[in-house]
């Protein structure tokens, strides 16, 4: 997955919770996921809605914003 958007929609809807569910919580307001999830930030989203999504949704924040698990080479070794 490409971006922080579609990883953050596919681990929610992995555990089937709608905005409003992953909003309650996470502790962040509905706007913030859809606003993330649909690619309407300016920039990436912020280090603590991050930890927090993360958290509720039981995934790496790594994994999150960057796609990668933590010890992961992003270079591919050879």
């Amino acid at each position: 997955m490409a971006t922080v958007g579609e990883r953050l929609r596919s681990a929610r809807e992995r555990r089937v919770l709608t905005q409003a569910d992953l909003a309650t919580k996470a502790k962040v307001t509905v706007v913030a996921i859809s606003r993330i999830e649909n690619g309407r930030l300016d920039g990436p989203p912020r280090q603590s809605t991050v930890r927090r999504l993360a958290k509720a949704l039981k995934v790496d924040p790594a994994w999150l914003l960057f796609g990668e698990q933590p010890g992961e080479s992003p270079v591919p070794r050879g």
